[in-house]
């Protein structure tokens, strides 16, 4: 790979670099960089390497000829099933009409860090900004992204956050806190939780206001009754299969979200259970279909069409070079109860 020429005059005083200064340092065209900062694919990925690294030493200068971004809102999903998915573009498509932009959504297949190429498409498009949903970008992502000036808002992060970074999610702690004090109040005692991945904040999040609720009213935790799943309606049905041939079943289960509950109506369908007179169920999220659930879900409300549109509102914000009142912003939940949840048939169990 071709060295930097650390004794290059331009970016000494710590401006950071125009294209042909970055050409200067690495030795390349103007044209090559032009390539590499607007996403272009036929560059050596060495070549693109080197670049990018002198980007994310230096800066980069992004001058006024080349043009204002598109008036595009970039949506990024881990995967697009289900209703989750349409909530949050419905969300964005909301403040996007309000500015008159347009949304692109792309989708990653399951994962939840971009894979290489995902970037450089991004800024070929050069959005007016980014929206990651339920995702994480690695470090040299989000740098190559504030390169350019294409700000970046998460929305239910998946992973840890530095600092820097603008986030909307909504209060986890206190939504498996109150799924789990509905099921006591009850008179539950014996409640299972199905979380979501353990690396993800929200299934941790979730779980700690299980355990929570649980300390405050003095009733055990059995750790064969917390088991990790990951959001998906066939874990839901699988960790449910293997609680209810314990020798003390759970009289009430708590789930990671909607679809791992509807997985655990499936179980219990199949032994013979009945939805909440032998077992009862807590979703999260509250999409639409949990209303047409038999019986209907009890169900923490996620605010998720309201934490796009705040999330695209901080985006404009941003893009307009304004400081964020607040970088991160977590909406509440809201336990809403319906018919999947009733006493126990023997109380104290």
């Amino acid at each position: 790979m071709t060295s930097v020429d650390e004794s290059a005059s331009s970016g000494i005083d710590g401006t950071p670099l125009t294209i042909a200064q970055i050409a200067d340092r690495a030795g390349v065209s103007v044209a090559t960089v032009s390539k590499v900062v607007n996403g272009r694919d036929n560059v050596a990925a060495e070549t693109r390497e080197l670049v990018e690294d002198i980007i994310r030493r230096y800066g980069y200068r992004r001058q006024k000829r080349q043009g204002k971004a598109a008036p595009l809102l970039e949506v990024v999903f881990h995967e697009l099933r289900g209703l989750y998915g349409i909530e949050i573009i419905n969300g964005v498509e909301q403040v996007a009409r309000r500015h008159r932009l347009g949304v692109v959504v792309s989708e990653l297949e399951g994962r939840h860090v971009p894979g290489p190429g995902w970037v450089e498409d991004v800024l070929a498009r050069r959005p007016t900004g980014v929206i990651a949903v339920f995702t994480e970008l690695t470090a040299e992502q989000r740098e190559q992204l504030r390169s350019r000036d294409i700000p970046l808002v998460l929305v239910d992060p998946a992973g840890d956050l530095d600092t820097a970074s603008a986030a909307v999610g909504a209060n986890n702690w206190n939504g498996g806190l109150t799924a789990t004090r509905h099921l006591l109040a009850l008179g539950h005692r014996r409640i299972a939780v199905i979380t979501g991945p353990e690396h993800v904040l929200s299934a941790r999040a979730r779980l700690d206001g299980f355990r929570a609720a649980m300390d405050l009213a003095k009733a055990p935790v059995d750790p064969a009754l917390i088991r990790i799943g990951d959001y998906q309606i066939a874990d839901g049905r699988h960790h449910t299969r293997e609680l209810l041939r314990l020798e003390e079943p759970p009289t009430a289960i708590v789930t990671g979200n909607d679809g791992e509950a509807l997985g655990v109506y499936q179980a219990a369908a199949e032994v013979g259970l009945r939805v909440p007179e032998d077992l009862s169920v807590v979703g999260y999220d509250d999409l639409p279909a949990a209303e047409w659930c038999i019986p209907p879900l009890t169900t923490v409300r996620q605010p998720l069409r309201e934490m796009a549109a705040a999330a695209a509102d901080m985006l404009l914000a941003l893009a307009r070079s304004e400081p964020l009142p607040r970088q991160r912003v977590e909406l509440a939940t809201e336990l809403i109860v319906r018919g999947s949840t009733a006493p126990p048939a023997f109380p104290g169990r």
